[in-house]
């Protein structure tokens, strides 16, 4: 992380007495993959800007098990979630947000039947409830005015758990040029990594699933692909490099879009 600020653990809070009001459940991408760091940096800046009270797991946060249930190892998925279980309980978390819809999806849908009940957001609802409250705000003269952007749906977040308004809502705000994909909704189309697949090569095919994501992308004419997860993220920018397209086309994530934006 950079120096500019420190980010506390839920430890560190613990042993001051305190407790965070929101925890920041980082993610495997988040915490290993270079690309995915930016955006839970930008993400911490967010929430310091706004003064929410928030601490991250650090060292005693675990895989949430997705990749392990979606490859079909339920007993390992059981064992991480039980472990993530009894930490987030010792520290009485009671609501979470990440960045990654397939955490968020595990975190709210999975761990509630193992007894981990917490309110989970994903960051895209944070930043939309940021901007309707007016403590969120564009600057002057930021850099997505009237640019082309366009969204793509992480597959957990949108047909997997309905939110489509929320990533949207905070590019509305920009005064850019806003283009729908042809496919998007709950009509959108997989970047490729889901059920595991991020981690192993892809079958054998007539073509891969995120070139023909990156395809619908050059299509829309759009000079920005916003995404809000970190699997996607990197689906996304392998295509645009396999197209040849880095300088005409640039992923974000909606919190990246978001603190240039607002110039934290």
């Amino acid at each position: 992380m950079e120096n500019q600020f420190h980010i506390p653990t839920a430890a560190e809070l613990l042993a001051a007495g305190q407790s965070p009001d929101l925890l920041f459940w980082v993610g495997c991408a988040g915490s290993f993959d270079e690309r995915a760091q930016r955006i839970t940096r930008d993400i911490c800046k967010i929430l310091q800007h706004v003064g929410i009270k928030y601490a991250i797991l650090g060292t005693e946060e675990s895989c949430t098990g997705d990749p392990a249930k979606r490859a079909g190892n339920e007993f390992l998925f059981q064992m991480q979630a039980m472990m993530n279980i009894q930490v987030l309980d010792g520290y009485e978390i009671k609501k979470i947000v990440t960045a990654c819809p397939h955490c968020f999806n595990t975190l709210k849908n999975e761990y509630p039947s193992l007894g981990g009940q917490y309110e989970v957001i994903h960051h895209t609802e944070l930043i939309q409830s940021l901007i309707d409250t007016g403590k969120l705000k564009p600057a002057d003269g930021h850099e997505f005015k009237g640019k082309r952007i366009t969204y793509h749906d992480p597959c957990y977040l949108g047909r997997g758990n309905a939110i489509y308004e929320a990533p949207r809502k905070a590019l509305e705000i920009l005064d850019a040029d806003l283009v729908e994909l042809k496919r998007c909704r709950s009509n959108g189309l997989c970047c490729g990594a889901g059920g595991a697949q991020m981690f192993k090569e892809p079958e054998k095919g007539n073509k891969d699933v995120n070139i023909e994501r990156i395809e619908d992308v050059i299509e829309s004419a759009a000079t920005v692909v916003a995404a809000a997860c970190p699997f996607c993220m990197t689906m996304l920018r392998d295509g645009v490099k396999v197209k040849e397209k880095e300088q005409e086309i640039q992923v974000l994530d909606i919190a990246e879009i978001t603190v240039r934006a607002n110039k934290l």
